[in-house]
Formats: C-alpha cells, structure tokens, sequence
C-alpha cells in the first residue's frame, strides 16, 4: 500500500496545480476581466480629443492619439486606402502612415458557427479596438520631414495588394530624399514592405527606421500562467516575454541592442510581430503610454544609415500579422532565417517534449482527419514508448501485493520500533528483489508529457474549434453538456460553475475504475482520498478543455487493462470485482 499511496500523491500532484489554478483562479478572472474591458472601452468612448505624441530623441514615436468615438466604418471610410486581399486576409492598408490597420482573418470565425462573423486582428486607432502596425523614419534637421504617422503617402503602382500583385507607395520630401515603398504578401500572413531611399540633395544624410505594433485595449480572455498573451520578441539570441501588467505601472522595458531578432503583441491564437533589417543593430521597447488614450506599444529603432548625395539605400521589413499556424510559423523562421520565430507560439517551458507531441498529432490528424481521434491514437503511442515503465511500475506493484502479508507480519513484530521495522522492510525488499520507488518513476517522468498535452490542447490554433463526435464540436473548450439539466432535455442554462458533462462524468468514472484496481487502504485518511478523488477531479476537470478530459479518460481505460492484463500476468489478485462488490453490498449492522 505504500506504493500505492505514493502512486495517487504522484497523480494528484501532477493535477493539482492546473484544477486548483483553472477553477479557483481562472474562471473567477473571466469574470473580472470581462468587467474591467467593459470599463476600458467606456472610457476610450468617452474620450473625444486627443493629441500626438512626438518621438523623444532616439525612440520611436509613440505615434497619434486619436479619440475612440468612430466606429470601424467610419474610420476606414475616412482616409484613403489600397485594399488587402489574399486567401487568408482581406483588409486595406492606410495611406496615411502607410499603416496596416485594417485586417481580417478569411479562415477564422468568433465561434464555432461557421456563419459568425471572422475574426479582426486590425483596426483603425480612432476605434476603441484600435490595432495597427506601422513603419517609418526618424530623422533630424538634415533629412527633414521622413514617414512617420502622419505622413501621406501616394500609390504609384498597383490599386491592390494580393500575393501576385505588390503595391507601390513613394514620397518625397523637401530636402530631395524620395522613398518609395514596395509591399508585398504571401498566401498567408506575411508581408514584406522593402524600402529604398535615394537622397537627391547636396549633402549625406543620416536616418533611422522604426517599427511599431500598437493596440489600445488587452484581450478579453483570461491571463492565466500556462499562456502568456503581451509583449513577446527575440533579442540576443534570447525570448522576451512581458504581461501587460509588467508595463502598466513602471518604465518601458527595453531587452537591449540586438542584431536579428523580432519584436511584437500575441494573444492566445492571434499575433502582430515585426522583423527589422536583420543585418542592422536595433534597439527594442516595450511600452504603456497614458498621455491621451491608454495604449500598449511594441517598437523597435534602428541603428542610423547614411545615404551618401545620389546614394541609395534599402531598408527591408517583414510584418507577421495573423493566425498562429504552427506550419505557417515555422516556413517562416525557415525560410527568412528568423532567430526563434517559433517561439512565438508560447510552447512553455517543455517545448522539446510540447513540440513534437503536436506534430505527432497533427500527423494523425492529417491521416485521419479528426483532432479527436488524433488524441487517441496519441495516447496509444505515448503509452507504449513508456510501455516498459509502466511495466515495472505495475510489476513493482504487484510485488508489493506479494508480500503485504509479511508485511504486516513485520508490522505487528516490531510494533513501535520503528527503526527495527525500517531495517526489516529494506531487508525484505532486497530478499523479494522489489525496488519501492520503482512504482513512483514512472508517473514522475510521465508528468511533463501531461503538462505537454494540456498546452498543446490549450494553446494552438489547430485546437480551436476542432470538433470530435456528437456534441464536442470545440475540443479547446469545455464540454458543453451538464447534468444539472438532463444534458439540455430541460429548457434552462445552467451556471457556469455547475457545468458537469459528459465526458467529465465518463472520465470519473475511469479514474475510480483505476482507482478500485488496487485495495482499499488501511489509513481512513487514505481511505478517504481514494474514495473521493475522482468525485473532486470530476468537478475540477469538467471546466478543462474537452480534449484534455477525453485524452484523461482515455488514458485511464488504458491503463485499467495495461494494470489488468500485467497483474494477472504476475499472480496477483485484481481487486476490481471485490472492491465493487463490497462497495454497494450491504453493512452489517453493529453489535449493540
């Protein structure tokens, strides 16, 4: 029994930390966050007047601070725009700023029905979801007025913006410096904007590009510590992450001088990120501005170029905007040669083991075309690589079964000599050839493989209203169903702590099958915790993603045999029958 005790502490443990976390943290959060955005945008709504924001010497502009009265149409009807259309994406580029600001996702809708509107990553800064990205210059007395927010550009070639048609956007100055700006983009979600600037004037010049990504409000969901949503980039070869919060109340926080990198906002499914020139250094920020309108900033200012009289030079970009398509992501970083580009899918800390259990999925997946069913099969192979484990964990515990009558026979020799009977028991088990830390490994290092699986359900895209079977039409969300309204045969809704479905119920009863494999311990404390553990995770587990819950059940089938067929292989009783027999047979009455 102690082996079995050290068996449920290793399971609770490993749990422990994502129910307590999701259900006393996450779903009050929900709630709170949902209040506090609804404050945040009264408030821009309320805001009528705005000013700019200049450029302190050497950063990048904070950019303009429109109020957040309009509504997305009104303020893309406003200003003049080069329209956005690709497979993916459709949108417009402002031509003032020659700002991306107006951008939806083609292949993303807010819920599962497919005739909800699509997902917008961008909008205009005069909205109170305001989001964009922009490009410019920083320059000074010499150069003149550069591109920066307020500048108008005008289209020369091209009236819209597809994979097979760039557009062409030039501007001169006063000073004779003529930038004409190329964007391109790809079938998914990169664009290119390339840069090249000929200074037409008597003497050289000196400039400096900037990049920002800029958005006025924090997402709607649930900050929670398996996902990071805010400031993420690459700078020194190393990853940056910053919460919203880390901002709010202290100085910018600026990662340092890189040469290579990126810099940018990511939500849980969703980010905007820019690769500056890779081959100039670059100074990174992170920023909350509260002059006007509050707003959170991404930006990056590069090291000065000097463009010699009748010189040019060319200045190139990359601006990620879109969904975070692990494949999509990762031809990225392959194919533009961007340092730890992945790594903007938040993979955690287990990356090497999150990693390559989601390209195991998404291979079933792709061979049978349902995540659900890729999940099973993944536990499958999960299970026989740690086949050899679990064989010696349960062959430890059945050898522990073995001996439990000497056990006791040593138990009841010693008595309160507890050292004697320490002695005793090492002997017995060097006699009996058992190792009683043999049942412990195997759960401890199948611990990570968990964590994994759970931040593959949680956090890719891939997940995000997957469907399986029947009424799991989103295995990133929680089973909708609940007991506490027949499953929806009585016409009520049910509060959100009360959800109890289904597969929550199915999962509970696997982990008290599992449970009831094993003797009921001696220890009433014990005794205890075995008889509710699956009741409590039932109720904790029913809030978790539904793929995490049938992966959960799942396992537990498989291990119910793995135990079964292993026990039955080594001589040893199964207590399933009996422990259910004596569970719902009737007590004896006690003597009077």
């Amino acid at each position: 029994m102690e082996n079995n005790r050290n068996y449920f502490i290793a399971i609770a443990l490993s749990v422990l930390i994502l129910v307590a976390w999701q259900f006393f943290y996450v779903n009050p959060r929900i709630e709170k966050d949902r209040i506090a955005a609804e404050q945040a945008q009264q408030t821009q709504q309320a805001q009528s007047q705005g000013g700019t924001q200049q450029a302190a010497p050497g950063q990048a502009p904070g950019g303009a601070i429109p109020g957040a009265g309009e509504s997305r149409d009104q303020a893309i009807a406003k200003s003049v725009r080069v329209a956005i259309d690709t497979p993916a994406l459709s949108g417009s580029i402002n031509l003032t700023g020659a700002r991306f600001d107006d951008l939806k996702l083609k292949d993303y809708h807010e819920t599962v029905d497919s005739k909800s509107p699509v997902i917008t990553l961008f909008s205009p800064a005069e909205t109170p979801d305001g989001y964009f990205t922009e490009i410019g210059y920083i320059g000074n007395d010499a150069t003149g007025s550069v591109p920066g927010p307020q500048t108008v550009w005008t289209l020369s070639g091209g009236d819209k913006l597809t994979p097979a048609t760039p557009v062409t956007l030039t501007y001169t100055n006063d000073k004779g410096i003529a930038f004409v700006r190329t964007i391109s983009v790809d079938e998914h979600y990169m664009f290119q904007v390339v840069d090249s600037i000929k200074n037409e004037g008597a003497a050289p010049v000196s400039l400096s590009s900037y990049g920002r990504v800029t958005r006025f409000n924090k997402p709607t969901t649930p900050s929670i510590y398996v996902l990071h949503e805010g400031f993420v980039g690459v700078a020194n070869e190393r990853l940056k992450e910053v919460g919203y919060s880390d901002v709010e109340d202290s100085q910018p926080i600026e990662p340092g001088k890189s040469t290579g990198g990126w810099l940018g906002i990511t939500d849980k499914y969703w980010a905007a990120a820019i690769v500056p020139p890779q081959q100039t250094p670059f100074d990174t920020r992170f920023s909350h501005f509260t002059d006007g309108r509050a707003r959170y900033q991404s930006d990056y200012k590069g090291d000065a170029i000097t463009v010699a009289p009748g010189q040019s030079a060319e200045v190139k970009n990359l601006v990620f905007a879109g969904a975070k398509e692990v494949q999509a992501i990762d031809n990225y970083a392959a194919a533009y040669a961007i340092p730890m580009f992945d790594r903007l899918i938040d993979w955690g800390w287990f990356w090497f083991i999150t990693q390559p259990m989601f390209k195991m999925m998404d291979f079933f997946f792709r061979l049978f075309g349902n995540f659900g069913i890729a999940i099973l099969v993944t536990t499958i192979v999960v299970k026989l690589l740690f086949f050899p484990l679990a064989n010696k964990q349960y062959a430890s515990m059945a050898n522990m079964k073995k001996v439990q009558p000497k056990m006791e026979e040593l138990k009841k020799k010693f008595g309160d000599d507890r050292m004697g009977l320490q002695q005793a028991m090492m002997q017995l088990y060097k006699d009996e050839k058992i190792n009683p830390l043999a049942g412990c490994w195997p759960i401890l290092i199948q611990i990570p493989v968990f964590f994994a699986l759970y931040k593959v359900i949680y956090i890719t895209i891939e997940m995000r209203h997957a469907p399986f079977f029947g009424w799991i039409q989103d295995l990133s969300a929680p089973d909708p169903t609940t007991i506490f309204n027949l499953f929806g045969l009585l016409p009520f809704d049910v509060p959100v702590f009360l959800h109890l479905g289904v597969w929550p119920l199915i999962m509970g009863v696997t982990m008290f099958l599992q449970m009831r494999m094993n003797p009921t311990p001696p220890d009433p404390t014990q005794a205890m915790l075995f008889t509710w553990m699956p009741v409590v995770f039932t109720f904790m587990l029913a809030s978790f993603p539904a793929g995490l819950v049938i992966y959960w059940a799942w396992n537990n089938t498989l291990s119910i045999l793995q135990q079964g067929i292993i026990m039955k292989r080594q001589g040893v009783k199964i207590e399933l029958f009996d422990n259910l027999k004596s569970l719902f047979a009737k007590k004896p009455k006690p003597a009077e």
